[in-house]
């Protein structure tokens, strides 16, 4: 009875780690509240969004208001009354009346631009719109980032972990043989070489121990480094599930995606026709102006001076302006946006290669992870078949203990080669999504279904 009590309590806990366990899409959701990249990419986006009002503005009315107030104060003798003073303010003159002058004047004016033709404000416009859809497209590839980060850094630390349970099996094997060893040793079955050869196992397998503790730390770290805090229990993968294979079967749907829809291409198209508006812009400096303006002008003097009073004025007309030479600054700054037209076209054929390279990488690297993953559990097999025929051979004096210590780390290197190609596989058929501009939070839900809930 105490037993089963026992074993009800052990279940109990084993299914509470399990059920407190963080999934792959919880893991997500923790990196885009706590990415500093992603949060990076976000702010970027968000600032991109002010781009086509700022552009707008060179082509909307511009309004201004201007205003003085200056008082004179003077001390006029008879010699120079009648004189004409000047106001510092507005340049205009006046009559000084007898006996001292003590003059203010007050101006205000209302001003009113609108553009009505300036070629170069209006690239700036097209060139804003522009520069937006380039702050989308690149949060989009943030996201896409993000998502290829979140999988490799939580298959990583999954790996690292079977690796680590891997070797800490094995070393209770090896630690069970070197015991057998030293028996049998004691009683004059076996030489003292069957002894030295387990012992070295089991050296050799506490260093490997100490490594992969290690190697799970830094790897658990780097996850923390995404989701902003440490990782708890992860879900593992199902056993037994069945990976399938990239749909189309073929590299070259996935290549032509790639060049059209990835987003790396799509950034750098765009700036191929930044860079087009901006040859555009600069020509502009050789082009007129034309203007509407408009204004109201208040102006107010009061004192002991002839001509006081209020005066106002308002006018409207057009202004335009033709420039004529500008020391060949203009053709200097055409010439340079358009070596840098031909810098934006050479940086989209690379970009182009490359995504097309990462396209043709991630497919070769889901069917080859498909082929070793299907060869491993064949290996698997294989090695636990040999593993207990050594075991037996050992028994009977057919085998040595050499033998058996082989035939062990033979089946716990194949179960964590194992475990590393399903992941690699998982995390390259990501990639390939991503290489092609179709990942979506969608595919790392799918993802997700072959973990254990």
């Amino acid at each position: 009875m105490q037993k089963r009590f026992i074993a009800v309590l052990v279940a109990s806990a084993f299914y509470s780690l399990n059920a407190s366990a963080a999934d792959l899409l919880q893991v997500y959701q923790q990196a885009l509240a706590n990415d500093a990249t992603y949060a990076s990419a976000r702010a970027l986006a968000a600032a991109g969004q002010e781009r086509i009002v700022q552009g707008r503005s060179g082509l909307l009315p511009q309004v201004g208001l201007t205003g003085s107030s200056v008082r004179n104060d003077g001390d006029s003798s008879p010699w120079n009354e009648g004189q004409l003073i000047t106001n510092p303010v507005t340049g205009e003159q006046s009559m000084v009346a007898g006996g001292g002058a003590n003059v203010r004047t007050t101006e205000y004016t209302l001003a009113l631009t609108q553009p009505l033709f300036r070629w170069a404000a209006w690239q700036t416009y097209q060139q804003s719109k522009l520069q937006q859809a380039i702050s989308e497209a690149q949060f989009a590839q943030a996201q896409q980032d993000l998502i290829t980060r979140v999988a490799q850094a939580y298959f990583d630390v999954l790996a690292a972990q079977d690796k680590l349970e891997s070797i800490r099996a094995q070393k209770s094997a090896v630690t069970e043989q070197l015991a057998s060893a030293k028996r049998n040793f004691e009683v004059g079955t076996q030489t003292i070489t069957d002894t030295h050869e387990a012992q070295a196992a089991n050296d050799l397998v506490l260093a490997q121990e100490f490594a992969a503790v290690n190697d799970l730390d830094n790897k658990t770290n780097a996850l923390q480094a995404i989701i902003g805090t440490t990782p708890g229990t992860l879900a593992p993968l199902k056993t037994g599930i069945t990976l399938n294979a990239p749909s189309p079967a073929s590299p070259e749907p996935w290549v032509t995606s790639a060049e059209i829809q990835n987003y790396g291409v799509t950034v750098s198209q765009l700036q191929v026709e930044l860079a087009k508006r901006e040859i555009a812009r600069n020509r502009a400096g050789h082009y007129p102006t034309l203007d509407l303006v408009a204004s109201s002008t208040r102006r107010d003097v009061g004192g002991q001076i002839t001509g006081s009073g209020v005066q106002k004025n308002n006018g409207i007309g057009v202004q335009f302006a033709v420039p004529i030479f500008s020391g060949f600054g203009v053709t200097s700054r055409v010439r340079e946006s358009i070596a840098l037209e031909d810098k934006a076209r050479s940086d989209l054929e690379f970009t182009r290669r490359q995504a097309a390279l990462q396209a043709r990488q991630a497919y070769l690297g889901v069917n080859s992870g498909m082929a070793q993953v299907k060869a491993l559990e064949a290996a698997e097999v294989s090695s636990q078949s040999a593993l207990e025929s050594n075991k037996l051979g050992y028994q009977v004096g057919v085998r040595i203990n050499i033998d058996v210590l082989n035939a062990q780390r033979q089946l716990y290197s194949t179960r964590t080669d194992l475990s590393r190609a399903r992941y690699d596989t998982i995390v390259n058929g990501l990639r390939l999504k991503a290489a092609a501009g179709s990942l979506r939070e969608a595919d790392l839900a799918a993802v997700n279904q072959l973990l254990v809930q």
